[in-house]
This record gives C-alpha cells, structure tokens and sequence, in this order.
C-alpha cells in the first residue's frame, strides 16, 4: 500500500494484541417451597437498559466462588452461598479501540439475607425476577443460558 508521497505505509494490523478478562458471577436464587416458586437476582447496571446478573473481578487472593459472592452482596446487598458451578460465558467487546476477550464464570448460588434496597453505585436497580422469567429477560443469551442450566439444576417444576 502507497501513500501520497510513494512511500509504503506499513499494513494495518487488525490483530493487536488481546487484552483477557475474566469475571466471576452468580444466578442467585431465592426458593419458595410452599408457592412451588423461585426468583433470581437480576441487576441493571448504572446508566444502561441492560437486565443482567451481578458479576465482576476478583480481588488478589480471592476464589472464583468468593467473587461471586461478594460480587452478588455488593451489587444486590443480598447475601448468598455458591452451591455450585454453572459454566462460562465468553464473548468479546472492545475498550478505547482495543479488543477483549471476556470469561464469565457463573455460579448457581442460594440466598442467605438481605435486602435488595442496599445495593452499591454500580447498579440503578437490583431486584428479584420469578426464574422462568428470566429465561427471556435477561438482556444477553450467554446469562439467559445460565439461566436454562439453574432451571434443569433446580427442576423444571420451578
């Protein structure tokens, strides 16, 4: 490829390098047995219209399980215990030009306490949705496949 002036311009490299990134993330779910019911905690992030599930990084030394759940604490201000994991979640976006490659590791988790009023800033709004809600709300089709394993997890009677 020329430039003006004839000299060769390098070619473009569409190939920088990849930035990876990985998140650990909880299906947070609250169970009636009398109702026959279960709800799962859902977020909306601060200044989108997205419904997702709470995830974020862990910090030095923690599990993939204890990320999960303090990241379901501080975005919900519910407390819950990671039963066990679900799967991952891969896809890419970009950030200031830059690729990523993102992993989310999801973990079915079980409701201890708590109150949905003490979620933190980074979320507008967490709140419980009835499962097989979320099988269709839930904004991305990685979550909502998460949300099809709690359901054969838990028994489709949910």
């Amino acid at each position: 490829m020329s430039t003006e002036r004839g000299r060769r311009r390098p070619p473009r490299d569409d190939r920088a390098p990849v930035l990876r990134e990985v998140s650990h993330g909880g299906v947070a779910v609250r169970i009636d047995d009398d109702a026959r019911t279960a709800e799962v905690l859902v977020i909306t992030p601060r200044n989108t219209r997205v419904t997702g599930l709470p995830k974020g990084g862990a910090n030095p030394g923690e599990t993939g399980e204890e990320t999960a759940a303090r990241e379901v604490r501080e975005e919900t201000g519910i407390t819950v215990t990671v039963t066990e994991r679900l799967g991952e979640v891969r896809y890419w976006y970009r950030r200031h030009g830059r690729r990523v490659q993102k992993t989310v590791h999801f973990y079915l988790c079980s409701f201890v306490e708590g109150s949905t009023e003490d979620h933190d800033d980074e979320v507008d709004d967490a709140r419980w949705l009835p499962l097989e809600a979320a099988r269709t709300q839930l904004t991305y089709p990685g979550e909502r496949e998460m949300i099809e394993r709690a359901l054969s997890r838990l028994g489709q009677d949910r």
